[in-house]
C-alpha cells in the first residue's frame, strides 16, 4: 500500500519563520494581522509543534504573497 503524504511539521515551521522575515514581519506583527491575542500560536507554528488551521494558512499566503502548496512541506519520504 502506497504511504499517504503527511506534512513535515518542523520544516512547515522553518518556512512558516523564513517567510515572515523575508517579508518584512515582526512576530508582534503577524500577531496583529492575525487577530491573536498573544504570538504562542505563531511561535508553536515556527517550532514545528503544530500546524496552521486552513484560515490561518489562507490569511498566511495572503500576507506572504505566496501559494499554500509553498507555505506547507510534504516529507519527502512520503511520496
Amino acid at each position: 500500500m502506497k504511504k499517504l503524504p503527511t506534512i513535515d511539521m518542523v520544516k512547515t515551521g522553518e518556512k512558516i519563520e523564513y517567510l515572515r522575515k523575508a517579508r518584512g514581519f515582526t512576530v508582534s506583527e503577524l500577531q496583529d494581522c492575525l487577530g491573536f491575542n498573544t504570538p504562542q500560536s505563531i511561535y508553536k507554528w515556527q517550532k514545528g509543534k503544530v500546524v496552521p488551521t486552513i484560515d490561518h494558512l489562507v490569511a498566511l499566503s495572503s500576507l506572504f504573497g505566496v501559494t499554500i502548496d509553498e507555505i506547507i512541506i510534504i516529507e519527502s519520504n512520503a511520496v
